[in-house]
C-alpha cells in the first residue's frame, strides 16, 4: 500500500515545506488542508504540487452541515462549494467531509443527521460538475456532539448510498472506526458499492489528553491492528494510499523532517509485517 502524508501531521510546515519533505523522503503523495492552500492561493498551490510530481490524495475539509437556520445552512453550502473549487484547483478528486455536530442547544440527533443528508444532496451535483467526490468521514462517537453526528461507517454509508458512488462515498479512518463491532461488514459493504474514497491511518493512544482531538499517535504506538485494517480495506477493493493524518501537540511540536521520516518508517514496518 502506497503512502500519503496528510498535512495535519506536520501542522507547522507550510505547503511548500511539507511538499519538499515528502519529496526528500520518497513519499509519493500528500493530503492537503484548506488553510494551507488558502495561505498561498489555489494557483500557487497547484504550481507547487505540479512541480513536485506528488499526487494529491484529498483535501480536508468540507462539511459542518448541521446548522439549524436557513442563513447558516446557506453559508455552509457556499463554503462547501468553495472547498470543491479548491479541491479541483489543486488536483484532487476527493473532498473530505466532517459533517458537523449538534447545533447549539439542540439534542435532536435525528434532525441533525437529516440536515447532513440535505446538505450533501445540495452539494453533490455541484461537486460532480467539477470532478470532485465527497467522502463522508465518520468520527468516533466522542465527537458526536460537536464535530460529527455520523459516528460509524454504517451510518455514513446509509447517507452515501442515496447518491451515485462516483459522487459520494466514505472515509475509512482507523482512529475513528477501529472499535466498531460492525467494522468488517461495513468495510465490505463500502467495497461492494465502490464507496471507499479515502483510507487514513493513525493510532489510538492512551491516556487521552484534555483536548481529545489531539489524542492520535504514530502508527504502531497504540492499540490498532493496522495489518488487519489494511487487509480489510484491500480485500474490499481499496488499492489507493494510506494517508497518515495525526493530530497530536507533541508531534506538531517536534521537528517536521523527523516526523516525516517516522511516518515513512512506521508505514513500511506495517507493510513488512503484513505484506500490504
Amino acid at each position: 500500500m502506497k503512502l500519503s502524508l496528510n498535512q495535519a501531521t506536520v501542522k507547522r510546515l507550510t505547503l511548500a515545506e511539507a511538499v519538499d519533505g515528502c519529496v526528500r523522503h520518497g513519499i509519493p503523495a500528500i493530503g492537503l488542508w484548506r488553510d494551507r492552500v488558502q495561505e498561498v492561493g489555489i494557483k500557487t498551490a497547484a504550481d507547487i504540487l505540479r512541480a513536485s510530481g506528488l499526487e494529491v490524495t484529498s483535501l480536508c475539509r468540507g462539511g459542518f452541515m448541521t446548522a439549524d437556520t436557513a442563513e447558516e445552512r446557506a453559508a455552509a453550502l457556499a463554503d462547501n462549494r468553495q472547498a470543491v473549487l479548491e479541491a479541483a484547483g489543486v488536483g484532487t478528486d476527493v473532498l473530505i467531509l466532517v459533517v458537523g455536530g449538534l447545533p447549539p442547544g439542540s439534542r435532536d440527533l435525528p434532525a441533525a443527521r437529516a440536515a447532513v443528508l440535505d446538505g450533501i444532496g445540495a452539494l453533490a451535483p455541484f461537486a460532480a460538475e467539477h470532478g470532485v467526490k465527497l467522502a463522508i468521514e465518520p468520527l468516533h462517537p466522542m465527537f458526536c456532539a460537536d464535530r460529527a453526528v455520523v459516528s460509524t461507517l454504517g451510518q455514513a454509508l446509509d447517507i452515501a448510498e442515496n447518491f451515485p458512488a462516483e459522487q459520494v462515498g466514505v472515509v475509512v479512518d482507523t482512529y475513528h472506526v477501529w472499535w466498531d463491532p460492525q467494522l468488517e461488514e461495513s468495510i465490505a459493504r463500502a467495497g461492494r458499492g465502490n464507496r471507499i474514497h479515502s483510507y487514513q491511518e493513525c493510532d489510538w493512544i492512551l491516556p487521552l489528553p484534555a483536548d481529545v482531538l489531539l489524542g492520535r499517535g504514530h502508527v504502531g504506538d497504540g492499540h490498532i491492528d493496522f495489518a488487519r485494517m489494511r487487509q480489510l480495506v484491500t480485500t474490499a477493493g481499496w488499492h489507493g494510499y494510506a494517508e497518515v493524518e495525526i493530530f497530536n501537540q507533541q508531534i506538531w511540536d517536534a521537528d517536521g523532517d523527523r516526523t516525516i521520516a517516522t511516518v515513512r518508517a512506521r508505514h513500511e514496518a506495517v507493510g513488512a509485517a503484513s505484506g500490504l
